[in-house]
């Protein structure tokens, strides 16, 4: 075998390997996975967001909306100011944009509030892998609030 094939199976290997390593350590992180949001006014379940990785970002994506009693169902974003203007909730990216800082906290990215179309910086933490906590702020995060989101087993 000459030195060229002995390069190129090395650097198969090797990029094998590392994209092994990255798959692993996505699985592993704890923010990763579904979560439920809560209504800060009724205390009810709002939305189920199913966080994933692509290229090293993480994005939040609502798989199901829950019914509020005495509320509409909120079906599209009619509120929204960009692209997701009158689409549908269900399969709209939430949150985009966040990069790891370390396992189970992110931040960097934007999160939309549907329920007013607003678009916010924000950053989330999650040590114990079943409560998280998302902070959507303006500016800096002291200028902000803070939700408690719980991990959904599936």
């Amino acid at each position: 075998m000459n030195i060229k094939n002995k390069l190129f199976q090395s650097f198969v290997v090797a990029t094998i390997a590392g994209l092994s390593l990255t798959a692993f350590a996505q699985q592993q992180d704890p923010a990763l996975g579904t979560w439920k949001t809560i209504d800060d006014k009724t205390g009810q379940p709002l939305y189920l967001i199913k966080i994933d990785v692509n290229q090293g970002v993480a994005d939040g994506t609502i798989t199901k909306v829950f019914p509020i009693a005495g509320e509409p169902l909120l079906v599209t974003c009619t509120l929204c100011k960009d692209e997701r203007k009158d689409q549908p909730i269900v399969g709209m990216k939430l949150m985009t944009g966040l990069k790891a800082d370390k396992p189970g906290y992110w931040s960097g990215g934007k999160i939309l509030d549907p329920k007013d179309g607003n678009t916010y910086t924000v950053k989330m933490s999650t040590d114990d892998g079943k409560k998280m906590d998302v902070r959507g702020y303006i500016g800096i995060p002291l200028l902000g609030r803070t939700q408690e989101w719980f991990k959904v087993e599936q």
